[in-house]
């Protein structure tokens, strides 16, 4: 084949464009949708063996052509009987309107990285998963071959064991070992070998040599990097080739300039650049060509003739029996459960299964063995291993959605998805149909006081989204748990309802679940302490985690609040304090939701403490800079002017180089940062401006990690020092939390108008936060309890009690309420939720019966033991309580007794 023009990756874009439906008849839209699944030849069957179980959960049309099934694997490991979740994207490959492709990068070009569900956002990719492996540290490349539409992209390394999956033009699938024959032919009539296509340097197998070494390779406009390949520790001579001429030679020196669309780049070492200067000069003609030859029938392969082809690893499946793994597993954690993704065709050859197994709080994942067998279960003739791990993601494009998302939470969770080398991608070449049927698109739950709205989706007949914009229902709901109110739907009350579009005499529902107190494990606000003095504002966003493990940010007007020790109102998520009770050192404002109550916000005496002033900094303080251009520096330096006997931390800057949005960091102690006040509530900050008009922020990292970005100027419009306020109770900063770093941006938009080079200076860096030592009009005691005794002795005086303290294992267990009848403070009970609500002072401790998990002012700890009811009664575990509230305790084993003192 003549590499010329053709070389260039030919990518599958399917745009699907704004499909109009003739929507003026109300009868041209189906009452229901009907989903048709006989071009998949039935339903699958429940495989058994052994002890393995194969169970499918679910089924789900794609486009025309492509389902996703998802399965339970249950399987026996170390003894135990574990189970998988898996999940299938069928591909049928004789339907005309369905097709693999590669998807490659950023652009459709390697040595670039992206995440799966960006690579299918850009090409329109129905569905996809991560493909090929690659050197995670190396240019970003995959190790295997890559066809797309008869286009070359990579061609196979010389590895051994690494097989590859392929469908032909005609449909037809392969899965087979591909060495890649290429030849270059001179004007002259001279030949030299070609060893590959847009790879990076390698240690061939299994001879243990150089890639690069006295061999030539073509790189084409599919390779974005300048380097080619990077760090190769081989001199180049470079070629350049444009329709069939050669334009440029670079002897033992790579040519600097982007690769052309309409040619290649030829990169030769040692043989074979000795082979260039003897046979090529510029404006002579020069024609490469190359096939793929199949490794076990030595049967040659023309690109040309195949729709896609994409590099793995080891066979995993043969003649629908597991086979012998062909290549090491070892580096690949073959025998570890992990996230798995594979590839494979039916015995038949009419279908493909693109598969992956999840690792996630949900699954287990799986040993490659496992696979192997989840694999022929489902019925898979022929299948190899793709990229697995934290690689394992696959998305899919539901029924009448424009785009494909994540199908299950990778094994990264919140880290989301790893930007890999190449996915394999599923892809509808259906023409425009005719209006199938009808979806309503909207949230499924909702909390009481909450408004949402729905709108309509439509599919055609080839199950690919519609436009529906042409379309007016009539909406409705089936009971009173929530209401329409003529643009959106109003949750009123805990329960399920239907909600209706309605067209004509063509309707679609969907149900709406009304979240009640009873669905909530706790409620808790983002912010945990704030001032309790007249005036005081704050922000409260609360946050409701439900029983099954999921988190809602609750709207303002779903909550009710309760206040102890002041007068005081929410309005819009804004708590402000209009007095304070007399004699009162601590109050509380507790939001309740559905007669759920939430954990309280501790409102209580506040001081603004120096937390650096940078006269005696012990950790480190670095400069880092973006892009990596960006220069600069971060140090603690002695001040000037009026802070001349003083220090102060400068952060010097210079974008001058580089493009886009710029910054510059001043880190404080490394990556970590240092922590604030706990229940910091604002910050006040020095600031020595430069008039840049830049913009300065604070980085803080909260209590689960993640960065919270408090804006300290939008521009510095200033040049001398300013003292600058800033509410975190505003930023929602989930405490505890630190105080990582201080930088400037330098925008893209508008740079024209701002200083590229200055330096800013801060000091004074002091944070108000609730007062946690001192006065706060608690009682001191002294209490004595004794085992099975119904009585207790406070300050010598004889108190009775309706349940006896026991002693049960280690624990002591009595109820609360005596502890604070004799210290101070107060206990509330909810009986649906069986929690116990504790508040003393700046304490709020939260219990639930039954359980070991418990809230500490809103952060979760976990106890050694649990309350329990005895004889219809709560008690609770006396040392956690009595130490958390700050109440000394003393065991005396002999006589049984508890001695508290506060």
């Amino acid at each position: 084949m003549v590499v010329s023009k053709e070389t260039k990756l030919a990518r599958i874009v399917v745009s699907q464009g704004k499909k109009l439906a003739l929507v003026g008849l109300a009868g041209l839209i189906w009452i229901q949708p009907v989903i048709s699944l006989e071009w998949f030849g039935g339903n699958s069957s429940i495989a058994q063996a052994a002890s393995n179980q194969t169970v499918k959960t679910s089924e789900d049309i794609i486009t025309s052509g492509a389902k996703l099934v998802k399965y339970k694997y249950t399987t026996t490991r170390s003894g135990k009987s574990v189970t998988v979740l898996t999940d299938v994207i069928e591909v049928d490959l004789t339907n005309p309107y369905v097709q693999l492709n590669v998807m490659t990068g950023k652009g459709g070009q390697v040595t670039t990285r992206q995440s799966v569900e960006g690579m299918a956002k850009e090409t329109g990719a129905v569905a996809g998963v991560n493909g090929d492996f690659f050197a995670t540290s190396g240019m970003g490349v995959a190790m295997g071959p890559a066809v797309s539409q008869g286009t070359v992209v990579t061609s196979p390394a010389k590895l051994l064991g690494m097989y590859s999956f392929a469908v032909k033009t005609d449909g037809t699938p392969l899965i087979d070992r591909f060495e890649f024959n290429g030849t270059v032919i001179t004007e002259d009539g001279s030949t030299f070998p070609l060893t590959g296509i847009n790879q990076e340097s390698y240690t061939t197998e299994p001879d243990k040599a150089y890639s690069h070494v006295n061999n030539m390779f073509i790189y084409t406009s599919a390779w974005k990097a300048l380097d080619r390949p990077a760090a190769s520790a081989t001199t180049p001579t470079e070629v350049l080739v444009q329709g069939g001429v050669i334009q440029q030679i670079s002897l033992k020196a790579p040519i600097l300039d982007p690769i052309p669309s309409d040619g290649y780049i030829l990169r030769a070492h040692g043989q074979a650049a000795d082979f260039i200067a003897s046979h090529m000069n510029i404006g002579q003609r020069v024609d490469a060509s190359y096939r793929l030859r199949s490794l076990t029938s030595g049967e040659e392969v023309d690109p040309t003739n195949l729709q896609v082809m994409i590099g793995g690893h080891t066979l995993l499946v043969d003649q629908g029996k597991p086979s012998a793994f062909t290549r090491s597993t070892t580096s690949i954690s073959g025998s570890s459960p992990v996230a798995r993704t594979a590839v494979g065709y039916s015995q038949d050859g009419k279908k493909a299964y693109i598969i992956t197994a999840e690792k996630n709080s949900n699954s287990s994942g799986l040993t490659l063995a496992e696979l192997q067998n989840f694999m022929t279960s489902i019925g898979v003739w022929k299948g190899l291993n793709l990229d697995g791990g934290g690689s394992t993601t696959m998305v899919t494009r539901p029924l009448a959605e424009n785009y494909a998302g994540l199908t299950f939470t990778t094994s990264n969770g919140s880290a989301g998805q790893r930007a890999v080398v190449n996915g394999l991608g599923v892809f509808s070449i259906a023409p425009q149909g005719t209006l199938k049927g009808l979806i309503v698109s909207g949230t499924s739950s909702l909390l009481i006081g909450q408004t949402a709205t729905y709108s309509l989706k439509g599919y055609d007949n080839y199950y690919n989204p519609m436009d529906t914009s042409g379309i007016t229902p009539t909406w409705k709901s089936d009971n009173d748990n929530v209401k329409w109110t003529g643009d959106s739907f109003k949750a009123i009350k805990a329960g399920t309802s239907q909600i209706t579009a309605i067209s004509g005499d063509a309707k679609s529902s969907t149900k709406v679940t009304v979240l009640g107190g009873s669905d909530l494990a706790s409620l808790t606000s983002g912010t945990t302490f704030a001032a309790l003095e007249a005036g005081t504002t704050v922000s409260v966003p609360v946050v409701a985690e439900l029983k099954n493990g999921n988190k809602l940010d609750v709207p303002a007007e779903s909550l009710k609040w309760e206040f102890t020790g002041m007068k005081a109102s929410v309005v819009d998520g804004v708590l402000t304090v209009q007095s304070v009770n007399k004699g009162a050192k601590v109050a509380y404002a507790t939001p309740k939701y559905d007669g759920f109550t939430g954990t309280p916000i501790v409102l209580s005496a506040s001081a603004e403490q120096i937390w650096e002033n940078f006269e005696n900094v012990s950790y480190p303080i670095s400069f880092t800079g973006l892009p990596a251009e960006t220069r600069g520096a971060a140090a603690v330096v002695q001040g000037t002017g009026d802070r001349a006997n003083s220090k102060v931390l400068k952060l010097d800057y210079d974008f001058t180089n580089g493009t886009g949005n710029r910054f510059a960091y001043a880190q404080i102690n490394g990556t970590t940062g240092k922590a604030i006040p706990d229940g910091a509530t604002s910050m006040s900050i020095d600031v020595l401006g430069d008039a840049s008009l830049n913009w300065i922020r604070a980085e803080f990292a909260d209590a689960d990690g993640k960065s919270v970005y408090v804006d300290l100027t939008r521009m510095a419009d200033f040049s001398n020092w300013k003292t600058i306020n800033v509410d975190l109770t505003a930023a929602g900063l989930k405490q505890p939390a630190k105080l990582k770093r201080l930088y400037l941006v330098n925008l893209e938009d508008g740079q024209d108008e701002r200083a590229l080079t200055g330096s800013v200076s801060f000091d004074n860096i002091k944070f108000k936060a609730p007062s946690t030592e001192g006065d706060t009009g608690l009682p001191s005691a002294t209490a004595v309890m004794i085992i099975g005794q119904k009585s207790m002795t406070v300050d010598g005086k004889k108190v009775s009690l309706e349940v006896a303290p026991l002693l049960k294992g280690d624990a002591t267990y009595v109820p609360i309420k005596y502890v604070l009848d004799a210290f101070g403070g107060a206990a509330s009970w909810d009986n649906t939720a069986k929690k116990i609500m504790v508040t003393r002072g700046n304490v709020v401790l939260e219990l639930t019966v039954g359980k070991k998990d418990y809230l500490l002012n809103g952060a979760k700890k976990q106890a050694s033991v649990a309350p329990i009811i005895v004889n219809g009664r709560t008690l609770v575990p006396l040392r956690l309580v009595s130490e958390q509230l700050g109440i000394d305790v003393k065991w005396e084993k002999i006589t049984k007794s508890i001695t508290l003192k506060s």
